[in-house]
């Protein structure tokens, strides 16, 4: 009797077990399928976004939104934790920018929107997220951002010179109420690359506990900054293969790569698989 019931008890969680795993996978799905979204045209350039999370699926997040000035509103963001907690905080943080979007100017509005919208569920679930949010404007060269506590892009010029965005400050996305962003703009050029990216990238630890870092990060951005979109993506994505040397992956690596150019491109995304 005691053997039957050990085997009836075996089963039942082998069966929750498989259910749990059918539900994990269900829940990948939607989050690639969401990340993969509508590729709406874009002029004067091209640009691309991979997230490669830590585990299964993860709590980063990138976006792209036409706006019916013709510019492109990108954003990129990184919610607190990771699995399955940070992907439905991700979920949240997608609904909040896409009604935000529609109905706000400019990037700082589009953060202070947002904030408003998931303030309060953020602070009953005690989390934040950081967001950085642009607009590019293929007409004029224009290139609008603003910040809700995430690291700005990393920038380089066709002619090589250093480019270091004008500093915008704003807290985390959860962080207070009421909270007003505001904005700063550059001018881009053709040949010009921004790089945008959540940290998962910078903090990657290699056999010896040494950090991937910023300035390794440019280093290589520079090499690479005359290649398309793709090829830039997959230099990054390697060279972290190369310096984590098969250490586990510790945090969600998202990027954003954005290239001034003079033909018009598809917008391009793609959800990766683990490192």
């Amino acid at each position: 009797m005691y053997k039957r019931g050990l085997i009836q008890d075996n089963n039942l969680i082998e069966s929750q077990l498989k259910t749990l795993q059918r539900e994990i996978n269900l829940a990948k799905n939607i989050q690639t399928k969401l990340l993969n979204g509508e590729r709406p045209k874009l002029e004067n350039g091209e640009v691309i976004g991979v997230s490669i999370p830590a585990r299964l699926i993860g709590g980063d997040y990138f976006d792209f939104y036409p706006l019916p000035s013709g510019k492109i509103r990108i954003v990129i963001g990184d919610v607190m934790g990771k699995g399955i907690p940070a992907a439905m905080l991700m979920i949240l943080t997608r609904g909040a920018f896409r009604t935000a979007a529609e109905s706000t100017k400019g990037p700082g509005e589009t953060l202070t929107a947002m904030n408003n919208a998931i303030y309060k569920d953020l602070r009953t679930l005690n989390s934040f997220v950081t967001v950085f949010c642009a607009d590019w404007d293929s007409v004029t060269g224009t290139f609008s951002y603003a910040s809700a506590g995430h690291s700005l892009p990393e920038v380089i010029k066709s002619s090589k010179q250093s480019a270091n965005l004008p500093p915008v400050k704003g807290i985390m996305l959860g962080g207070l109420p009421n909270q007003v962003y505001k904005e700063e703009s550059v001018s881009l050029t053709e040949g010009d690359l921004v790089f945008l990216y959540t940290d998962g990238i910078v903090e990657a630890i290699n056999k010896e506990g040494e950090m991937y870092k910023l300035d390794r990060l440019h280093c290589l951005l520079e090499s690479v900054s005359t290649k398309c979109v793709k090829e830039i993506e997959d230099s990054v994505v390697n060279n972290l293969k190369q310096f984590s040397e098969g250490m586990p992956q510790k945090d969600d690596i998202t990027m954003v790569i954005l290239k001034i150019g003079r033909e018009s491109t598809d917008i391009s995304s793609f959800n990766a698989p683990l490192l």
